[in-house]
């Protein structure tokens, strides 16, 4: 199974309660893309940068888009070219504990119409870069928000978690083969991120052939 490992408990009831309380600690972080399509990327030429980092601000991050060239296609390579931003924002609720904070910002998430984040958007880009002479109301062509509700798998945190043994970790136990169920996904690794997905996937195959192995031997 390599899907999201909190649904698990809910997909196989049978699971021992040890390890269903393990898969529900594993919060996701939700995650909110938001790309923005620019008449030009001259003001980022002006001030000689590639991306912003805004803490505290609407959006933590802006950078310009990734220089891909596909076939005929070829990146906006001069600063009078179109150009889409990728900005960044992870809600949360600081102060909270680092799992609640994520169900907080999921919630934000659901209650929040486009309108809100456009608004937002247009504020932090006009008040950024307003020294260069862009301006949000005339510059933006158009604007895509896609919202991860899910998006990121739990990472141990020190300030939050406790200093738990290798065994004890929640996603080591989470992860723990049930008859002919191997369990994968990036949760079972804690890490959010394609290297540690291809890992535990490999190392569930490997039980469920080792699992196999000895069965035949029977």
């Amino acid at each position: 199974m390599a899907c999201y490992n909190g649904m698990i408990p809910y997909l196989c009831p049978e699971l021992p309660e040890k390890q269903k309380e393990a898969l529900a600690y594993l919060v996701k972080a939700p995650l909110v893309y938001t790309h923005v399509a620019i008449k030009n990327w001259s003001a980022f030429q002006k001030l000689n940068i590639h991306q912003i980092e805004a803490p505290g601000s609407y959006h933590t991050y802006i950078a310009l888009d990734f220089p891909v060239s596909l076939g005929e296609y070829q990146f906006p390579s001069k600063p009078e070219e179109p150009m889409v931003l990728f900005m960044l924002r992870t809600p949360c609720k600081p102060g909270l504990p680092l799992r609640d904070q994520h169900r907080a910002g999921r919630a934000e998430l659901l209650r929040t119409p486009f309108s809100t984040f456009e608004r937002n958007i247009r504020d932090q880009l006009g008040r950024t870069f307003a020294p260069t002479g862009f301006d949000s109301a005339r510059d933006i062509e158009g604007i895509t928000v896609n919202r991860w509700a899910h998006g990121y798998a739990y990472g141990y945190n020190s300030l939050f978690d406790p200093d738990w043994s290798e065994e004890e970790k929640p996603w080591v136990i989470g992860r723990k083969p049930f008859g002919q169920i191997a369990i994968a996904n990036s949760d079972a690794g804690a890490s959010a991120y394609t290297d540690c997905a291809i890992d535990q996937a490999h190392r569930a195959v490997t039980e469920l052939l080792a699992g196999r192995a000895v069965e035949n031997q029977h």
